[in-house]
This record gives C-alpha cells, structure tokens and sequence, in this order.
C-alpha cells in the first residue's frame, strides 16, 4: 500500500516541520531490500549512496545513527544465480551468507566517503532476550555509538532457525529502538506513507498523522512490496509502528528517496506519535520479540500474585505444564481458561517441573536441596501481556 517513490507525496505541509524529529539525538532507520537492490536482486550502488548520504549528514550534526539494513538475503540471489527469493530455509540462509558479505562491503565503501565507519551487528531473538546475551548486544551498539561508529544491524539469517526468528526487520528495527533507547525510529522502504486504502483508487487518502488507534480503524494494510525481494510490506510497518510507539518513540513511515526531507523534520510520510511511557527496555524485548516455548498453567491464587501484586511465580501456583523448553526460554503464563496473562523466562527444564508443582519452595528445598528454593519465573524476568 502506498504510491512508487517516484511519485511521493508533498515535501512540506502548512510549513511545519515536526520537532520530535528535529530535537531527536539518537536515530534507529530501517531500510528495506526494495530501497537497497535491483529488480533482478543485486545491489543498486546508486541508492545505496543517496541513502548514506542523507544518514551520514544526520551524523555529521553530532546525532547518532543506527542502521537496520534488510537486502542481505537479496544481494544474494544474483550472485548465485537465483532468480527470485528462495521459499525454504536453507537456500535463504545461503543466500544470506553470501550476500551479507557484499551488503556491509557496500555500506563501508559509503560511509568512508564521509569519514565514517560502520559496524557489523548480527541479532537473533536469543541475543536480545536471555539476560547475559541481551546486555552484551546493548553493551555493542553502545560501544559502536561512543566511538563514533555506525551500527549496520540485521537479524542474522545464515543461522537462525524458524523458531529464533523475529520474522522481519520492520520489527527487529522496533525493538532495537527500544534496545538503545533511540529518540526517533525511520521505517523507509518503496512506499510514501500510510493511506486509507490502495492508493491507485480515488477514495484513498494519505494518513499524515496517527496519535492512536483510533487514527487506523478502517486502515486497509496490505503484504509484502511490489519489488517481490522483501518479507514486510505495509501491515509489518503498521505493527512496526505499534511497537516503537508503544515504547514511547515517535516513528515515521515513508519512502527511501525522501529520507532526508523526512530526517530533517519535514512533514513527509506518516507520522505516528508515542502512546505511553517507556517501559524496562529488556522485557519490553520479552513482550514483543519472543515466541513461547511452553504454557505454565495457573491458579487463580496465582494469577492473583503474578498479576495484581507482580510478585514472582512460585511452583505451587502452577497445575499443568505445556511445551518443550530449558532453564531460560519464554513460557507463557495462562490462566485457568487458557488465556495468556504474563511472559517470562523459566527457570527450568519442562522435564523438571511436573514433580515440582504444587509445593512450596520450603518443602522443595528440604525434599530436593537448596537448588530448588527458587522461583520458576522471576518477577525480573516476567512481563505482563
């Protein structure tokens, strides 16, 4: 949904230009594979650079820029030969593994022009939810960030499995807003904002601004892009904007060519304003970025605990156990009807637990040793859905 970049909307409206942006020190932008490659899949040296331009002049104010790059599995299809995207795991992987080469290869010769330097950054969902592996991957970007150096963020396609997934890079730019605590997030991509419906009909319209949900009744958001190399489209930019927005961090959605009108605050795209306060950045990651290895079923006693009083969940409250995970993966937490009520992360094995429920942790420690006085899920580890 939305029109060819070619044929953008306005570069200005009533004059304004939108101070978020403008007042925004830290910058998370998202670039598709559509605003990176050819129609044949190989690299468009000549888009590459006019995006790098436009980011490397927001750094060169003394802002700090992120990049989440899509294109590495595209970039890899001419090179080997593929004529389109490949359905299975295996040959995407592949693909990846050559084309991430030649991806940040492209980006580095960019950014060199303007005496910058990029930074390689892999994530898998484990990265960014397991307690060590997520402050390492901030611990990273930080680093990056400090020594002047452009993170080039992308989920690591040559290893992760379909289950480690995050599924597309609109979210994964999401939640790596969220991971650094950016200021602004920029989704680009072969579109110029949000409308109302196909914009090749006369009773589509533009939408400006989205202040909430209010603002997308009625929306109709379509799949992936027309150029065929991506996995988004406009209704993973639409959660995209969900996400962040849900972190407190305003978002604009428009195409690649105008991504310096739309970094210099002009009123260009859409405009999707933060809805809430910034919640704990790590369990934000665990709310969003994770699918559940299993199901610990509740008591009311215990939802009561885990809910209202965000007390940590103890082997006693739970009565069934659902699902194949280790000590560390995300379970949810159901009620006695089923429905989800919390996320976290376990603290055991799903062989371990069934001869624990119902206990307390005292008369676990006395039968089984002290090893088994602890919680099954931290409330540190425990988001509320």
């Amino acid at each position: 949904m939305g029109t060819a970049a070619g044929e953008a909307g306005p570069t200005a409206q009533n004059g304004r230009v939108r101070e978020a942006v403008t007042a925004a020190r830290r910058v998370v932008v998202k670039i598709g594979s559509s605003s990176l490659t050819t129609a044949d899949g190989g690299l468009d040296e000549a888009r590459v650079r006019a995006l790098v331009d436009a980011l490397a002049a927001l750094a060169g104010q003394g802002r700090e820029v992120v990049v989440v790059s899509s294109g590495a599995i595209a970039a890899g299809l001419a090179p080997l030969g593929l004529p389109r995207r490949p359905r299975d795991l295996a040959t995407q992987q592949a693909a990846a593994s050559v084309g991430q080469g030649l991806l940040i290869g492209r980006y580095a010769d960019s950014f060199a022009r303007h005496g910058l330097t990029v930074g390689q950054v892999l994530l898998t969902v484990d990265d960014v939810t397991r307690r060590a592996h997520y402050r390492n991957a901030y611990r990273t970007l930080r680093k990056l960030l400090d020594l002047g150096a452009v993170p080039i963020v992308n989920e690591n396609d040559t290893v992760a499995t379909q289950e480690i997934r995050f599924g597309d890079n609109d979210r994964l730019a999401a939640l790596v807003a969220a991971l650094v605590h950016a200021d602004l997030l920029v989704l680009l991509s072969d579109v110029d904002a949000l409308w109302t419906g196909d914009p090749r009909r006369p009773e589509s319209t533009r939408i400006t601004e989205v202040r909430g949900e209010a603002d997308l009744a009625g929306v109709e958001v379509g799949g992936a892009g027309r150029a065929g190399v991506g996995t988004g489209g406009m209704v993973t930019k639409v959660e995209a904007a969900r996400i962040a927005t849900g972190f407190g961090i305003p978002v604009v959605l428009t195409a690649a060519p105008l991504a310096a009108a739309a970094l210099a605050g002009e009123p260009v795209g859409t405009f999707f304003h933060p809805v809430r306060q910034r919640p704990t950045a790590r369990l934000f990651w665990l709310a969003h970025a994770t699918s559940p290895r299993g199901r610990l079923h509740l008591d009311p006693g215990a939802v009561q605990a885990v809910v209202g009083r965000r007390k940590s969940l103890l082997p006693a409250g739970i009565t069934a156990v659902d699902g194949t995970f280790t000590a560390g993966d995300p379970v949810d937490l159901v009620d006695a009807g089923g429905a989800p009520v919390a996320r976290g992360l376990v603290n055991y094995d799903a062989v371990e637990l069934p001869g624990l429920l119902g206990r307390s942790t005292g008369e676990l420690a006395a039968a089984l040793g002290p090893a088994y006085e602890r919680e099954v899920v931290h409330r540190d580890d425990l988001v509320l859905l």
